[in-house]
């Protein structure tokens, strides 16, 4: 068994910085530390890109009665997640942190309503959307899972000759 670096922090304060990182780096694409938080953080990054590719696709049809202004009844179709992905969402909302979209230099307020109105957990949907389905197509060409993200050194930092390097998405 493989004994876990502790970067010298308690358990929680440890956990909260590696699911942290994880984040970020999920955000942003890249992330710049040392080389032994970025071998912790591309283990849960991997994990969460794994689950959200093994899940993305659940998706269950679900049609309902509405009234509409009028008092008429009209079935509307909604498309809902599955029970293997809603709780593959939940493990993510559970571990990662909730970073909220931001608003473009020259976008309006009323374009970024518009543009995120119906999400309201930003990173776990381009987890999704955007990595998952990119990911998938990735294993397949490949037939191989995981290899999601790149370690690049640096170098040492000045003051603590720290190991520095840049983790990436691939």
């Amino acid at each position: 068994m493989a004994i876990a670096r502790k970067l010298g922090k308690r358990t929680d304060q440890r956990l909260q910085m590696v699911y942290s990182q994880a984040s970020e780096l999920l955000w942003y694409g890249k992330i710049e530390t040392t080389v032994e938080r970025a071998k912790e953080v591309r283990k849960v990054a991997e994990k969460m890109i794994t689950l959200g590719i093994k899940t993305y696709k659940d998706t269950v049809t679900v049609k309902k009665l509405k009234t509409n202004m009028k008092d008429e009844k009209i079935e509307v179709e909604f498309v809902n997640d599955g029970p293997k992905k809603l709780a593959a969402r939940r493990k993510m909302m559970a571990n990662l942190e909730d970073l909220k979209e931001i608003k473009g230099d020259k976008e309006s307020k009323s374009a970024f309503v518009e543009r995120t109105k119906d999400v309201k957990h930003p990173l776990i949907e381009k987890i999704f959307r955007e990595y998952a389905p990119r990911y998938d197509e990735r294993a397949q060409e490949l037939q191989q899972g995981g290899g999601y993200t790149r370690i690049i050194k640096l170098g040492t930092r000045r003051g603590d000759d720290a190991d520095l390097c840049i983790i990436e998405l691939i």
